[in-house]
Order: structure tokens, then sequence, then C-alpha cells
């Protein structure tokens, strides 16, 4: 079921989506902002991860569709821990990667790293990358 608001779609059907692949409830989220004071990389995020979790409690997919939040994400946990409500944020923004995987759109494309940059690279930095910024 969509709901049309202001020239954006309420999805009941994505917040099913980001709740299945999160494992989390996003509508458990209070907005009490205590992922935004622990996360160490928020300065660098187009929206809080607080306003992500309001954006999801809507399902509102295609306000999040080119924000740079959840590809910021450290995976840090430093939210989740925190969480009065004990909601895995960390988890619901991997869930929203992941819906973007899944259109097989890359977020980085592996072939345009130059060989150099990739040569000085460790190994392990490449493969998480390449996880979790490639479908």
């Amino acid at each position: 079921m969509t709901i049309p608001i202001s020239g954006q779609t309420l999805s009941l059907k994505s917040i099913e989506k980001i709740n299945e692949l999160s494992g989390e409830s996003v509508n458990v989220c209070m907005q009490c902002a205590t992922c935004t004071g622990m996360c160490p990389m928020a300065q660098e995020m187009d929206f809080s991860p607080r306003k992500v979790m309001h954006f999801a409690q809507f399902g509102l997919i295609e306000r999040m569709a080119d924000i740079n939040t959840y590809w910021k994400c450290a995976s840090c946990h430093a939210c989740s821990v925190k969480c009065p409500r004990g909601i895995d944020i960390a988890k619901v923004m991997e869930a929203l990667r992941q819906q973007v995987l899944r259109t097989s759109k890359n977020y980085i494309e592996p072939s345009e790293i130059p060989a150099e940059v990739i040569a000085e690279m460790p190994q392990i930095a490449l493969v998480a990358g390449f996880r979790k910024f490639t479908s």
C-alpha cells in the first residue's frame, strides 16, 4: 500500500522490506537522536542517522535514494550500543545499502580504480569495500 503525501510516497512495503532485511523494527525508534550523537561519521553525512531512521519509519525510500548517509556509515555500532530502544541502527543502514545494491547499481565501480591505488591498498580493505559498495 502506498500513500501519496506532498510529492512523496509513503510505502508500507518499503518499511516491511527494511525491517525484513535488517531484522529490526524501525517503528520502535523514538527519535531521541542518541544515534546521531554517538556517530563518528555524522559530520560527513548528508542526513543524520536520526533523520534516516525517521524517513525509514515512514517508508520514504525515494527521499533517501541519493543521500550518502548509509554509505558513510562505518558500521562501528556505536549508535546501536547506546540506542535506548535497542535498535541495531547499523543493520538498518546495511539494509538500506542492500536495497540499492539489489538494483544492480554499484556505488563504486572497481574497474575505474587505478591499478596504482589497488596495489597500495590492503587486500582486506579492497574485499570489504567491494562487499559493501558493489552488487
